[in-house]
């Protein structure tokens, strides 16, 4: 794997990371299906701008066919995350989603028929293992306190969004990475609007600011993925996913206070263990 398409896309998972915390923020105030609208409307105003900017051209009938698919699946993903978000720990729904890879790698072997090594697969059977322990291993007052609906919604998320990485793989080395940016904020902007609208509440002004910085953030985010993902497997970028671990403790414990459980930490030193295997390739 080659250095620049890695370090764009640990990038890229470290400004969505922060993206996620925005979220989490947000989802205290408001409906799951409010967050995900203004999210996506203030990136579509972003991207927006952007394609103004640079003129990308219209894409063709088969990018909109393709990234209209991706665009049902994003909304799967995000609803699913964002109430993950809202009834769990960012440590521990981060870790959750982590189970993302495995499914990326068994996507990317059917639909792109990628190769899968042994050192791809020791990685997903640690970083799978690490998720176990954060799964199984609370105790006490935190298993007694946890939403199995969010941990649920957490399990979701991470399979919608393993395909959503391998169709972004797939039509990473077809489409303008810009026309993707486009479908990836457009598209579910579009189908949450009705589902936003009908669970609005009063917004606070102060708040605005906030998601304007979720449209910035995401826009960022998913240009720095989709030119990683034109460049490299999608299997061999996968463990990358297991370094938003970091980002999910200090910003957790920074801004919302939580202190991660050790089943948290012990599945993280797992999971960061694994994404280290691959990431020496």
């Amino acid at each position: 794997m080659k250095f620049g398409p890695a370090l764009r896309a640990a990038a890229g998972i470290a400004v969505l990371s922060i993206m996620d915390a925005v979220i989490k923020g947000m989802s205290a105030y408001y409906p799951t299906f409010q967050v995900a609208f203004l999210r996506f409307m203030c990136g579509s105003i972003v991207v927006g701008g952007v394609v103004a900017v640079l003129k990308p051209g219209w894409p063709n009938r088969e990018t909109v066919a393709a990234n209209a698919v991706r665009s049902v699946i994003a909304v799967i993903t995000a609803l699913s995350f964002f109430y993950a978000l809202g009834q769990l720990p960012l440590a521990e729904t981060l870790v959750l989603s982590f189970l993302s890879p495995m499914f990326i790698a068994l996507f990317g072997m059917l639909m792109l028929r990628e190769r899968v090594d042994s050192r791809i697969v020791g990685a997903i059977g640690i970083g799978f293992l690490g998720t176990l322990v954060v799964v199984l291993g609370q105790t006490g007052e935190a298993s007694a306190a946890r939403s199995w609906t969010g941990v649920g919604a957490a399990l979701l998320s991470a399979i919608t969004y393993a395909l959503s990485l391998v169709l972004l793989r797939q039509r990473a080395q077809r489409d303008k990475f810009l026309h993707i940016v486009i479908f990836q904020n457009m598209g579910p902007f579009l189908l949450v609007a009705p589902f936003g609208i009908w669970a609005w509440q009063p917004l606070h002004v102060e708040h605005l600011a906030w998601f304007a910085l979720m449209g910035v953030l995401g826009v960022i985010g998913h240009v720095l993925m989709a030119t990683a993902y034109a460049k490299a497997e999608a299997a061999r970028l996968a463990p990358l996913e297991y370094t938003a671990l970091i980002w999910a403790v200090l910003i957790g414990y920074g801004v919302f206070s939580e202190i991660p459980t050790w089943a948290t930490l012990g599945g993280g030193i797992l999971i960061v263990a694994a994404a280290a295997m691959t990431s020496r390739r």
